[in-house]
């Protein structure tokens, strides 16, 4: 065979070795608007460290190592002695490490965090999305913690901590703990009021033995969990800690782990409480979902930014792609049709970015009015970005042809993803609802929105003609339950619209409202008015290496 057959031509360059966080414009621009300017200089300093990091060859590497070698699970150490433990591959514990030590699970306990860790959290996710759960978990667990005071005390410099321990032991001797989450289970899914784990009162106040079975025990190499069980007074939140302050280990067995369609370097397990498993109470008694939904929101809002992650990385191999790939006498990236496709994809990316980042901003503020805006939104958000994700990606493979199908490209392994952040923490049908819970139980929470987006009123007359939109649907309630899924699409839209209208550049807002709010643009992607400004929409989102 001649040897010039071999000679390989026309294929994009891997796309590596760049900054992940300054390469991406909507990122790096919602982090300078939505940061104090005494925080700006420090916070870009760690953001561009990690975006060099999670946009290079090893740290890439390490993404397709821990997704390539799920974890195992090891019941048994070798003497028949019961250990329940999982076994990572050692990539996952660098990606892991890093991430913990860039303050990935550091939100609450400095000025700004918020914002600078949610812009964390969606540069590093880019790099491999599975070990972005025990962060989550851990971040999200310190607004229970705090319903406990004498807990948050022990576990909440932990759950701050910057350093990443592996090792089980008692939380007193650590210099950092992760934390995860069980609350489902076999008979109820989603609705935890029907756990049938059952907690019984010890002598000692607050203390319980718990007896059940958690069908999602998310991070199950966490140091504790946060888990919902029957107490005498009614479903009760408890923190489970694996190892005890004596240093013997928790009853907690861990039954198996999930076979899942992605996220297959991280390990979510069943797990078995059998009548001797020690719990700590958290909060009241009867008063479990009220304790854990501070958990719930903030791991929602991560959900949000996690599929922004795998949007913005989808586009950003998309563009980086036609960029290099010549077909049918020039560059994909200049073919007018390809243009539209990838214009219309970087436009949902930004929004989905633009959104989340300024839900992450609304923590920071800490008001009751960005309380309220929270409550209604974060459903909202994360009921139709988390969707608008599986699409997305889909596109964006395709967009890279035969190239983009096969594993080596690293586009499967975001396909694969993209469904679970619509599944985790509620899925489509439990976010549409808990929208409509908020305008029948909580006003303001709707007066916060419109005030958000009226922000931005009279800037654009195709988002005017969306929020009155909005106002008709609200003006009618009947039958609410039934439409509202297309009432959280229509909010997340506004939203969306609002916030590009205001912060984004004018060719980014023209075409979210012409294509998402006026009507003028059709179910695929790929189908945006040809008199935009599509070569503008396509450069933004490009990144150069």
């Amino acid at each position: 065979m001649a040897a010039s057959t071999h000679t390989v031509t026309n294929q994009a360059p891997p796309l590596t070795g760049y900054d992940v966080f300054t390469s991406d414009r909507a990122l790096s621009e919602a982090v300078e608007r939505h940061l104090a300017p005494e925080l700006l200089t420090e916070a870009r300093e760690e953001l561009e460290l990690l975006g060099r990091a999670s946009g290079s060859e090893q740290v890439r590497e390490w993404g397709e190592q821990a997704n390539g070698n799920p974890p195992r699970l090891r019941t048994h150490d070798r003497y028949g002695r019961r250990i329940d433990e999982v076994e990572f591959h050692p990539a996952w514990h660098r990606l892991l490490g890093r991430s913990v030590s860039a303050g990935l699970t550091d939100a609450w306990g400095r000025p700004g965090g918020h914002v600078r860790r949610a812009a964390g959290f969606l540069v590093a996710s880019q790099a491999e999305a599975g070990h972005g759960c025990p962060l989550s978990m851990t971040h999200a667990a310190v607004p229970a913690l705090r319903a406990e005071p004498e807990l948050a005390a022990v576990w909440e410099p932990a759950a701050l901590s910057h350093v990443y321990e592996r090792e089980l032991r008692p939380v007193a001797e650590k210099p950092g703990a992760l934390l995860g989450m069980a609350m489902t289970e076999k008979q109820g899914g989603s609705d935890v009021r029907a756990n049938t784990t059952e907690a019984r009162p010890l002598a000692a106040d607050g203390e319980y033995v718990l007896t059940g079975h958690k069908w999602f025990c998310s991070a199950p190499m966490s140091d504790a969990f946060l888990v919902l069980a029957q107490a005498p007074a009614g479903l009760t939140c408890f923190l489970v800690p694996r190892v005890l302050a004596d240093g013997s280990r928790n009853a907690f067995a861990l039954q198996r782990l999930k076979d899942k369609l992605g996220n297959r370097s991280n390990a979510s397990a069943e797990v078995e409480f059998d009548g001797t498993t020690w719990a700590r109470r958290v909060g009241e008694e009867g008063r479990g979902i009220r304790t854990i939904m501070g958990m719930v929101a903030a791991t929602r809002l991560d959900c949000v930014l996690g599929s922004a992650a795998l949007m913005r990385q989808a586009v950003a191999q998309a563009v980086h792609h036609a960029s290099y790939r010549s077909a049918f006498g020039g560059p994909l990236v200049e073919k007018p049709l390809m243009r539209n496709v990838l214009a219309d994809l970087a436009l949902e990316s930004e929004a989905a970015t633009a959104l989340g980042m300024r839900l992450a901003a609304a923590y920071d503020a800490g008001t009751q009015e960005e309380s309220a805006l929270l409550r209604i939104s974060v459903p909202a958000a994360k009921y139709w970005v988390t969707k608008r994700c599986v699409p997305v990606v889909a596109e964006a493979l395709e967009c890279l042809g035969g190239n983009g199908y096969v594993e080596e490209s690293g586009m499967p392994r975001l396909l694969r993803e993209s469904p679970l952040n619509s599944v985790w923490e509620g899925s489509g049908n439990v976010q549409a609802l808990d929208v409509v819970r908020a305008l029948r139980t909580e006003p303001a929470a709707l007066d916060a929105l419109l005030r958000e987006v009226g922000e931005a009123r009279g800037a654009d007359h195709r988002l005017d003609r969306a929020i009155r939109g909005v106002l008709v649907e609200l003006a009618d309630l009947e039958g609410i339950e039934a439409r509202a899924r297309r009432f959280a699409e229509r909010l997340a839209l506004v939203l969306q619209g609002a916030l590009l209208v205001r912060w984004a550049p004018p060719e980014v807002a023209d075409a979210f409202c012409a294509a998402r709010l006026g009507g003028d643009g059709g179910a695929a992607f790929g189908t945006l008015p040809h008199t935009l400004d599509l070569r503008a929409l396509v450069e933004r989102a490009r990144v150069e290496i």
